[in-house]
């Protein structure tokens, strides 16, 4: 096999199990709707934050994050993006689990965001 059809497999295979990881998560939380849980069970805050952010400020978001997909490891940026697909992540409904120090969302292509929590006492 050529180098350039095994990294054609290579890539299928990685963009499945990504796709694999975002259908998993979309379950569980369907799952917990269905229970009756509040707020289901998110995935590990590292699947966003081995990611590479750049900073960015606007005037009615105040200050945020932007992970662009070239500046990033094509397999870890694909999987937070389908999980963020997955779960409908707005500016509106931002993802994040218990325990997060940020928010996440996609605007736009080849974009994600974030914007730290404001802590609650």
């Amino acid at each position: 096999m050529s180098e350039d059809k095994f990294e054609k497999v290579l890539d299928a295979i990685v963009n499945l199990a990504n796709a694999l990881e975002a259908a998993a998560v979309d379950v569980k939380q369907r799952l917990a709707e269905i229970a009756g849980v509040k707020e289901a069970a998110a995935v590990k805050e590292e699947t966003f934050t081995i990611l590479k952010f750049e900073a960015a400020k606007g005037e009615r978001l105040g200050e945020f994050e932007i992970a662009s997909k070239a500046s990033n490891l094509p397999d870890k940026w694909q999987g937070a993006y389908n999980i963020l697909r997955v779960n409908n992540a707005t500016i509106k409904e931002r993802y994040h689990g218990p325990g997060y120090a940020y928010s996440y969302w996609l605007y736009g292509e080849d974009r994600i965001y974030r914007q730290k929590l404001k802590q609650q006492s």
